[in-house]
């Protein structure tokens, strides 16, 4: 594992490692996090990246702007900044020459690699959502699950109002342009108008994300396969339901490059 630094188009300054098999990598996935989160993913990202190495893969995962050790700070994250940083590592994954492409996207990472699948679509092996933010309206707007009638409601769009900013889990202050985006982006539209090979993961019992929007996606498109991990909430809640999740998309990732 070594340390990349990535730059996006507007100069923000990315924090990233890439991990490298010995030899030459016989492909490349992407890992992105989630909102509130990094490039750790809580750890499941580097435990799939020892697992694809192993097999002779190369994995590049970083923490987009504003989150972990990246520039930026929270409020001024925007789903358009995420998608600039989104190029940024596939421009340097390009410069490492023309391997078999896919992406694993956690969480609020499945807004910007959705939206940037007109772009990619010719390109990618194979796309990996866990648990993905599909429906943005009914997640944060208006939401439908606990965690965003908690973190949403109307005391904390008030304080959006009058403050311009908002805390996610009482930590992570985001701003007004973020949450105009919301209204504006249709993450699920891109997904359903995609033929790229796809693998859904979702836990039956989330309580942040809609499990049954994600399971409806997976049903209205080809190409497209969904794996329940049965009993888990947002994120994989146990060692045991992470590496079920983990060993699922290995499996599917490792399948797909051989094919490409």
């Amino acid at each position: 594992m070594r340390q990349v630094e990535l730059v996006a188009e507007d100069g923000v300054l990315l924090d990233a490692v890439l991990h490298e098999p010995a030899g030459e990598p016989r492909g490349m996935v992407v890992a992105l996090h989630g909102i509130t989160g990094d490039m750790e993913a809580r750890g499941k990202f580097p435990r799939l990246a020892d697992i694809l190495v192993a097999a002779g893969y190369a994995m590049l995962r970083f923490s987009f702007r504003g989150h972990g050790r990246s520039g930026g700070m929270p409020a001024d994250v925007t789903i358009a900044g995420e998608i600039l940083d989104l190029r940024a590592a596939l421009a340097y994954v390009r410069s490492l020459g023309d391997l078999p492409l896919s992406l694993v996207a956690t969480s609020f990472g499945a807004v910007s690699a959705t939206l940037s699948l007109p772009d990619l679509e010719d390109r990618l092996a194979g796309l990996v959502l866990w648990c993905p933010v599909l429906d943005l309206r009914h997640t944060f707007l208006e939401p439908q699950l606990p965690w965003g009638r908690a973190n949403f409601g109307p005391q904390q769009r008030r304080r959006m109002l009058v403050d311009g900013t908002l805390l996610i889990d009482g930590r992570f202050a985001i701003g007004r342009a973020l949450w105009t985006e919301f209204a504006l982006r249709r993450p699920l539209d891109e997904l359903l108008s995609s033929s790229v090979p796809t693998l859904i993961v979702h836990g039956d019992q989330d309580s942040y994300v809609s499990y049954e929007v994600a399971r409806a996606a997976s049903r209205g498109r080809a190409a497209c396969e969904f794996r329940t991990v049965v009993g888990a909430e947002h994120g994989f809640d146990t060692r045991e339901r992470e590496d079920e999740a983990i060993l699922a998309t290995a499996d599917w990732l490792l399948g797909r490059h051989r094919a490409s």
